[in-house]
């Protein structure tokens, strides 16, 4: 098992590095627009000499990576928030795209899990037919087509939620006040279908596996009751594959929705990332690229690391 950690993270470390390097050398193919004002037009050629554009593309990246690993410095943001560090400003944009994402997979867990629940039980039922039809609408539906639903319902109809999340200023200064929450309740529910219809489809599918196993019809022979049965040996063996994926989620979380967050103004790591493409400000760019993938390699191992310690039986590695 220890030698299957290290080799996978040995793997996530190189195919980081590997992506980082294409980015870095794409980015440099294209124009750099130089602003027109004197006092930032200096500065920006004195950064850029520092960070050695005047040198071989192959110094450049090398002093790209020194500057990370000795200094934490991604660059310089020249046209979202001029001159500002790329790492301060990628900090202030992370707490909303975190929150938003955890209200939704804390609204989805126990919702999808739920109803896949029910609808095991209720298999070939009519309750089961309406459950499984309804989750394949949510999980073919788009999570932007939701977005506009909520928008026009919960805003345009019916008044009860804004229409956008709010700023700082407007929700009294911090991301934890009641109004900050009830802004981000659109989002939050927008993103959450598709996790409910996921987690739905998922736990209805291990546990209708498992009803139909040997050993529950052993603890059914024992006297055990349909409910006793399922609630002490059916759910413990069917959440084996359904927590490593919750685990996942938690980690996935950081990476947020690009869509929604750009719907809603959600001043976020992902609608940063879209500007920074709109905008051309190729520092923010690759900040957020190194972000996103290193989360998504993260969570791949994650969730593969723990099966084996959720079920002893299973050991990742060994022959």
């Amino acid at each position: 098992m220890l030698k299957y950690v290290i080799k996978r993270v040995v793997l996530m470390f190189a195919t980081l590095f590997i992506i980082v390097t294409i980015c870095f050398f794409l980015i440099k193919l294209l124009p750099q627009d130089i602003p027109q004002e004197a006092a930032q037009q200096e500065a920006m050629m004195e950064r850029l000499k520092a960070q050695g554009y005047d040198k071989p593309i192959y110094v450049q990246y090398y002093r790209y990576l020194r500057n990370i690993f000795t200094h934490w410095d991604f660059g310089t943001s020249w046209k979202i928030q001029k001159m500002q560090p790329v790492t301060e400003l990628f900090i202030e944009r992370l707490p909303p795209t975190v929150l938003i994402n955890l209200y939704s997979l804390l609204v989805s867990l126990p919702i999808g899990i739920l109803l896949g629940i029910y609808a095991a039980i209720k298999k070939n039922k009519w309750q089961d037919q309406v459950i499984s039809t309804s989750v394949m609408i949510f999980v073919s539906v788009p999570s932007y087509v939701y977005a506009f639903l909520v928008q026009y319902f919960l805003y345009f109809k019916w008044g009860l939620l804004p229409p956008t999340v709010y700023s700082l200023a407007d929700a009294g200064g911090s991301w934890f006040t009641f109004q900050m929450f009830k802004s981000m309740l659109p989002p939050v529910i927008a993103l959450a279908f598709g996790s409910v219809a996921s987690l739905c489809r998922f736990t209805r599918a291990e546990l209708t596996e498992t009803l139909t196993s040997d050993y529950m019809l052993l603890a059914r022979t024992k006297g055990l009751t349909r409910a006793q049965a399922t609630s002490r040996h059916a759910m413990k063996n069917a959440m084996v594959p359904i927590l490593p994926m919750i685990l996942g989620g938690f980690i996935d979380i950081l990476a947020g929705s690009f869509i929604i967050e750009q719907i809603f103004s959600v001043p976020g790591v992902g609608q940063l990332y879209l500007t920074s493409i709109n905008q051309l400000d190729y520092d923010v760019f690759m900040m957020d690229t190194v972000f996103y993938t290193f989360v998504g390699l993260l969570a791949g191992i994650v969730t593969d690391l723990s099966y084996g310690f959720i079920d002893p039986r299973i050991r990742m590695g060994e022959k």
